[in-house]
């Protein structure tokens, strides 16, 4: 069957199939990680992004592909997880704005919404590295403005698209020497390929059916909300007791007398409740707010357009049978939070690690790491819950940087992002902070303090490779030093050793050691009486991190 032109039902179906793809291949992704350390969560994390742009789809039906896209991009904006989910999210984000007021699209039209999907990618990427899924986007959306002079058909137009994408993920290595070293292509250029395919199989009637069942974004949101309902005192306690999401279809005409301006509109209706979060384009604007009077929220929104997707759900009753079903968990229950001038939001993965952020003054620390990356819409919420006028972000891994800056630009407190890499320097960042300086200060300060620390860290190794001239064997431990393997042995104490000797000079004085959790206390003795006769003027301290994954996670000062 000739297809000329895709209306927003078949873009939809493209865009649920290329999720599925996705998720069946979410392993195989995972796996193209040029570092054999066991958190390669490249795939995971496109995946889970992509899953929450899909549900948003699904919930928005639309003949329109211009509606339809801005649906999937802004559940992509919300759900992005990891540099490659947020890299994602905007390439969509452009393709979305390409085509915000078509009805349909012809291979000229898609084209020239991938251009435009790399242009708002690259811009968001600081400093772009070529060889990854930027390049894979760049050469793929390229080709596609030529092979759309060709090809007014569909299926050929994508047929041929896919066979460049997969040339230039093909590519890859000689653009990003680590990628030949180790002998892969780029993981998230893949993820976009096989999204791609994803689009093709649509276009060629074949059904991809998800073998995977990957819990949606909304199932996720609900159920943390849950647990944020259930943790306060009573359900009397609750102020505003209506959980409410609505979305405002914004009305030309109504537009003429009252402008719509996102900052107004967020500082305007958050007289009606809290929990408030406010994303828009030019045609739609999301609501969520916890209000009491729900009518008044939506009554404010409706001085802008008509509403659409409206959910309102009652707090106090959830609290009530949520606190039956839950009598035999164990949890404490948090205060109730006053505002505060200052909060701060880290990330961590450990219960050690959680605790000891909690001690040196995080408000709020988000679960997570290398295992899992939260996502923008988890980084928002953390900091709604600190109840503060300002708020400083540490990511702790440079995978999740860019989503934070992603939240920052959605909250509508002052917000600033100390770009953290790693747990020991979102540490030293945290004790930098001072709550009687501006936030300006404290973002300086904070930044400064991380770059006199060290980060050392002892995983094992999920394969057979070849670093830097380190050969690594499968089940290993690898030595990393500031985010380089620089030493490999098949006895973890004896790997722990061999990474202080490398790491340690005679001008550090301090040795934080984190104790992951397949460590025993006997081994860390061990290792303290190595350091004592080997540095015997460095004073060391050793915490119960609990960390998975990472044996131990070394901060030098």
């Amino acid at each position: 069957m000739s297809i000329k032109q895709i209306d927003g039902k078949r873009f939809a179906q493209m865009v649920l199939q290329g999720a599925n793809n996705l998720t069946n291949n979410v392993k195989l992704v995972d796996a193209l990680n040029v570092f054999p350390v066991p958190d390669g969560d490249t795939g995971t994390n496109m995946n889970l992004s992509l899953t929450s742009g899909a549900n948003e789809v699904r919930s928005n039906l639309n003949n329109h592909v211009g509606k339809v896209a801005g649906s999937l991009a802004r559940g992509l904006l919300m759900g992005a997880r990891g540099n490659s989910g947020v890299i994602l999210s905007q390439l969509f984000r452009g393709f979305s704005k390409s085509v915000e007021h078509k009805e349909k699209i012809t291979t000229a039209d898609f084209a020239q919404a991938l251009e435009s999907g790399v242009e708002m990618a690259y811009k968001a990427v600081m400093k772009p590295i070529e060889g990854t899924i930027l390049t894979v986007a760049k050469d793929t959306a390229k080709q596609a403005i030529n092979i759309a002079k060709k090809h007014e058909e569909f299926l050929p137009f994508m047929e041929a698209v896919v066979k460049e994408a997969n040339l230039s993920l093909n590519r890859t290595p000689d653009l990003l020497p680590v990628l030949k070293q180790v002998g892969v292509v780029d993981s998230g250029g893949k993820g976009l390929v096989v999204i791609y395919e994803g689009f093709l199989s649509e276009l060629k009637g074949e059904k991809i059916t998800s073998a995977v069942q990957t819990p949606s974004m909304t199932q996720m949101v609900k159920a943390e909300h849950h647990k944020s309902v259930q943790s306060q005192l009573s359900a009397e306690d609750i102020e505003y007791g209506y959980c409410t999401e609505f979305m405002v279809k914004l009305d030309p005409e109504k537009l003429k007398n009252t402008p719509f301006s996102e900052q107004k509109f967020r500082n305007d209706i958050s007289v009606h409740g809290d929990s408030l979060l406010v994303v828009s384009d030019d045609e739609i604007v999301k609501v969520h707010i916890h209000a009491e009077y729900p009518g008044e929220a939506m009554n404010y929104g409706q001085q802008y357009g008509s509403l659409i997707n409206i959910k309102i759900e009652n707090m106090r009753e959830q609290h009530s049978n949520l606190l039956f079903e839950e009598e035999h968990v164990q949890a404490e229950i948090p205060a109730v939070k006053e505002k505060q001038e200052y909060g701060i939001v880290t990330v961590a993965m450990g219960s050690g690690i959680k605790k000891l952020f909690e001690s040196i003054g995080a408000t709020v620390v988000i679960e997570g790491g290398q295992t899992m990356n939260p996502s923008t819409e988890d980084i928002v919420k953390a900091a709604q819950e600190a109840n503060a006028e300002k708020i400083v972000i540490l990511p702790n891994n440079s995978n999740i940087v860019m989503a934070a800056q992603q939240a920052a630009s959605v909250l509508d407190q002052e917000v600033v992002v100390v770009p953290s890499k790693t747990v020991p320097q979102g540490m030293a960042a945290l004790l930098a902070f001072n709550p009687s300086v501006s936030l300006e200060d404290n973002e300086g300060s904070m930044k400064e303090a991380m770059t006199h620390v060290k980060t050392g860290q002892i995983t094992y190794a999920v394969r057979d490779t070849e670093i830097d001239g380190v050969e690594i064997k499968k089940n290993d431990f690898m030595g990393i030093a500031e985010g380089k393997i620089v030493t490999t042995h098949g006895d973890k104490l004896e790997t722990a050793k061999k990474l202080l000797s490398q790491m340690l000079d005679e001008d550090d004085e301090i040795l934080t050691v984190l104790q992951g959790e397949d460590v025993s206390d006997q081994e860390v003795e061990q290792l303290k009486l190595f350091i004592e006769d080997a540095f015997e003027d460095l004073e060391v301290e050793v915490h119960q991190g609990n960390q998975p994954l990472y044996s131990y996670i070394f901060s030098i000062e």
